[in-house]
């Protein structure tokens, strides 16, 4: 089987959780006897072209002309996409099985090549702008939703990370719940291991004596950092520590003035991105890792924390609510309260064996059930019941019929 992969960002460009997922489900499905091709957007100083653990990647050119808004530029990034790959896919033996597009980003291109190669195609939608923003505001929004609807209406099978998300988008866009299916995201564990300088390490981010408490993600409403920055106060009555803000966002200034107002910025560390490795040492180093969400489709963050054995504090909605066992894998706190937070956070802090007892736990759930080897084979069972349905139907490329 060959399946062509579309996602906007792929390692080295790492924005969310959409590049992490198609890196690890794109070298799993190699593994697992997949001929597997990904097209994604340039970056600066990575290859046009690549083959990365059996992967193929493309990358397209995305910045031919002066871009006003993301609308603008997501048609045209779509376009060179739809160019490229069509070029490729058309000109390679054997034909490509199936298509498999990674959020409504580069919905166009999968669906102009669906079209124009008359092969299927499946969908995974992370995350919607309805659930991000809480409704939809404006015509920017509605953009994006419409957009989301027509790649889910194209789409011969929708993917979703989690149950929750699934039953959301089969209400969202009015789509029969039969034909989503629910796979989660995956971690490798095997990134997570391996001799480094601890000490000197952590010291860059904290003092010895001080807990580090450890964010990652955009900083943005729905992430809930605007939480962990009012729960400071409360958490540093009690224990010595670090609150360690890893990504961008557009609140960044706002949280930052924030930690100041409530006296406590010289406790609040934020850095930015950081690069992969210096991210898997930091969840290594992390005395916990608070991921308050409040709107969470997966919670990628919450599973990379787990399998780099770092307690986990979430919040108790969406897709952390399905990682997460509570008072076995992590804690689960109340969605949107600030004491809940900060009561779950002091209790991993100061009860050693608890948080102990949480790593070991988590550890084992990770290799049990999230591995990319086994979500691979899972979806590949998917493309699988897909292409047997393509072939017993009268839709094929025109040189076919």
């Amino acid at each position: 089987m060959k399946v062509a992969l579309f996602s906007w960002e792929f390692p080295p460009k790492i924005v969310g959780g959409i590049a992490r997922h198609v890196y690890g489900l794109s070298r799993a499905l190699a593994k697992a006897g997949v001929e597997t091709l990904v097209f994604t957007c340039e970056f600066p100083g990575a290859p046009r072209e690549e083959k990365v653990d059996g992967v193929r990647v493309f990358r397209v050119d995305s910045y031919r002309a002066p871009t006003p808004d993301l609308g603008t530029w997501d048609y045209l990034m779509n376009q060179c996409m739809e160019e490229t790959a069509a070029e490729i896919l058309t000109s390679e033996s054997p034909r490509v099985d199936l298509l498999h597009a990674h959020e409504w980003l580069v919905a166009k291109a999968a669906i102009g090549l669906k079209h124009t190669l008359r092969v299927p195609l499946v969908a995974t939608i992370h995350a919607t702008e309805y659930g991000r923003r809480n409704g939809l505001h404006d015509d920017n929004e509605r953009m994006i939703h419409q957009t989301e609807h027509w790649l889910t209406y194209e789409a011969w099978r929708v993917i979703c990370c989690s149950h929750y998300m699934a039953n959301h988008v089969a209400w969202l866009f009015s789509l029969p719940r039969e034909k989503i299916d629910a796979i989660p995201n995956g971690v490798d564990v095997t990134e997570f291991v391996g001799a480094f300088n601890r000490d000197s390490f952590r010291k860059q981010y904290a003092l010895p004596e001080e807990k580090i408490i450890l964010f990652v993600g955009r900083l943005v409403y729905e992430k809930g950092a605007s939480l962990l920055v009012e729960a400071m106060p409360r958490v540093l009555a009690k224990t010595s520590s670090k609150f360690v803000f890893i990504g961008e966002g557009y609140m960044k200034e706002q949280l930052i003035s924030r930690a100041r107002q409530l006296g406590v910025a010289d406790k609040a560390y934020f850095t930015g991105y950081v690069d992969e490795k210096t991210l898997r040492q930091l969840y290594r180093v992390a005395d916990v890792c608070a991921f308050p969400s409040l709107y969470e489709p997966f919670g990628i963050v919450a599973l990379e924390a787990m399998a780099a054995r770092a307690p986990v504090v979430v919040s108790d909605v969406g897709g952390l609510s399905e990682i997460v066992e509570h008072d076995k894998t992590g804690v689960k706190v109340y969605h949107d309260n600030v004491e809940s937070l900060a009561w779950g956070i002091i209790r991993v802090l100061t009860d050693p064996s608890y948080a102990n007892y949480l790593r070991t736990n988590a550890a084992k759930a990770v290799l049990e059930m999230f591995s990319w080897n086994q979500i691979a084979v899972r979806t590949k069972k998917i493309y699988e019941g897909v292409r047997e349905e393509y072939e017993k139907g009268t839709w094929k490329p025109l040189s076919a019929t």
